[in-house]
């Protein structure tokens, strides 16, 4: 069987959709100091809208064509993985724009493309960046969309960059970095 043009058509509006109620239910979650399976329970019961016969839209408060499943991965990935995106974040903004300063609809869709980033099996980068960026432009406006891709793209380099670690070489210790040693001339003691 082939998957027919309206078919990919629909995957995507209903990936994009659910990307969309994760950004949304995010922004509650937090406004509203609501645990997140609560808020993902009410988003499944009342506001993800999945046939034809459904007659909601964007404007009412639901989202129309939503992937449930996609929907709940992303929101319990960004929660779970909240504390180390937000120490990626950090380390990305300047010092001037802490997190906590941002709008937080833009802090929502900063945690969702994080927690998609650095699940298990995450799509490629530069697909969760297009998608998160086509999300702001409907919620944002101004210079926070484009703001919004430089830190996508900071965060995603970062989340793959190969993990640094330290050994001891004798009475020196040296930084290894994707097999590559760097010498590091601070002994971290001096022999006996």
């Amino acid at each position: 069987m082939t998957q027919t043009d309206g078919d990919r058509q629909h995957k995507v509006r209903s990936r994009t959709a659910s990307r969309v109620a994760a950004v949304q239910a995010l922004f509650q979650i937090e406004q509203g100091s609501e645990s997140p399976e609560r808020v993902i329970n009410q988003f499944m019961r009342h506001r993800l809208g999945t046939s034809a016969s459904d007659q909601c839209d964007y404007a009412e408060g639901h989202v129309p064509d939503a992937d449930a499943r996609l929907f709940g991965i992303v929101v319990r990935g960004a929660m779970a993985r909240q504390e180390r995106i937000d120490t990626l974040l950090h380390d990305i903004l300047p010092a001037s724009w802490p997190l906590a300063r941002l709008d937080p609809v833009l802090r929502a869709i900063m945690h969702a493309a994080g927690g998609e980033m650095t699940g298990a099996d995450p799509i490629p980068a530069r697909v969760i960046i297009n998608e998160y960026m086509d999300i702001a432009h409907g919620f944002l406006a101004g210079d926070e969309p484009r703001m919004l891709n430089g830190v996508l793209d900071a965060l995603s380099r970062r989340i793959n960059e190969p993990a640094a670690s330290v050994t001891d070489a004798g009475s020196e210790t040296v930084l290894v970095v994707d097999d590559a040693p760097v010498a590091d001339a601070a002994p971290d003691s001096k022999p006996a």
